[in-house]
């Protein structure tokens, strides 16, 4: 494994973490837009925050109001619309009867490590969870690990969020520690946007505690665009797959953001660039404040039935919707095109 200086690497990362754009007003002007032009649309941040990391900024056309990765972040006037068939809890996790963990499948459960995000996405399905009351400790998780242990049809645990990686590498490992004691566990899977916000956020000392786990470690990057994939984050990709962990993506399907062939297809390729596999490729959830984001399901196929023209098998990922109640995710039928 390649050594770096492990402590200064760790600053960096909380560092840019501390230091992440909170001001729309500050966002545009850093990519070279007036504010003034878009005073109705910095009005939507009392809808949801803004966060987003100066690493990921940098990844954007300087004054380009329709660059991808800005109007993933940018709050928008078209937030304020209330569509019908758009709710706050799109998915319906709001009841869960277990604080911080939900147990939607039956052999793998969820568990909030931490709630908090590095980056705001504008179309997060959770933007309106009720974070402050499924916030862990470590009493909580410890009740989240005797739950798992009474189940022995949980074979996989998934570390998500808000983003497992706002957690710090000792915490992630005492969690690993207590994990790893469980006999029908076989694979924890780490659902993270942080490594393409932040890229130094992969540090050694995670990798190392990854690589010694006797569990299949899935890391689950999120990426919508081809954009956002840099040398930085190829780096943090590698020192990962180093590690022994599976690389793949999960990516959702915005109008003006990816909503073409030619994105999917460019976005495929250049995960595959990073030893990154595509999984899945979501239609929006339909959460309120971001129907802006959404697209016809019908164009959302003739981009998959494109895609399997263009690429390989392996690069395709699979077309699905998740909907509230249901056991699985349910795939959309390309047939119907």
């Amino acid at each position: 494994m390649i050594q770096r200086n492990e402590a200064n690497l760790h600053k960096n990362w909380q560092k840019e973490l501390a230091n992440v754009v909170t001001c729309p007003k500050t966002l545009l002007e850093m990519v070279g837009l007036s504010s003034q032009v878009h005073e109705k649309d910095i009005k939507a941040r009392s809808l949801f925050p803004v966060r987003v990391p100066v690493p990921f900024i940098k990844k954007m056309r300087y004054g380009d109001i329709n660059d991808p990765l800005l109007l993933q972040v940018m709050p928008r006037h078209q937030e304020f619309i209330e569509k019908t068939g758009f709710s706050n809890d799109p998915l319906e996790e709001q009841d869960n009867t277990q604080t911080g963990l939900l147990h939607k499948y039956k052999s793998r459960v969820l568990v909030m490590f931490k709630t908090g995000c590095a980056v705001n996405c504008r179309y997060c399905f959770r933007r309106h969870f009720p974070y402050q009351e499924n916030q862990l400790n470590k009493r909580s998780l410890l009740d989240a690990l005797e739950y798992i242990q009474s189940d022995n049809n949980i074979n996989e645990v998934i570390l998500s969020g808000g983003d497992p990686l706002m957690a710090k590498d000792d915490a992630i490992s005492w969690f690993m520690d207590e994990l790893e004691k469980l006999p029908q566990i076989k694979r924890m899977r780490i659902h993270s946007r942080l490594p393409v916000v932040i890229p130094a956020r992969i540090t050694n000392e995670l990798c190392q505690r990854l690589a010694d786990s006797p569990l299949k470690i899935v890391f689950i990057n999120h990426i919508n665009h081809a954009n956002e994939i840099d040398d930085d984050f190829k780096s943090a990709m590698q020192q990962l797959k180093k590690a022994g962990v599976t690389l793949l993506n999960q990516a959702v399907i915005l109008k003006e953001v990816n909503d073409s062939s030619s994105a999917q297809i460019a976005l495929s390729e250049a995960l595959f660039d990073a030893d990154i596999l595509p999984y899945y490729l979501y239609l929006l959830d339909k959460v309120a404040g971001a129907s802006h984001f959404d697209i016809a399901e019908q164009q959302a196929r003739k981009i998959m039935a494109d895609m399997l023209i263009a690429l390989p098998g392996f690069l395709v990922p699979k077309l699905v919707r998740e909907i509230g109640g249901q056991q699985s995710k349910t795939p959309i039928d390309l047939k119907l095109i």
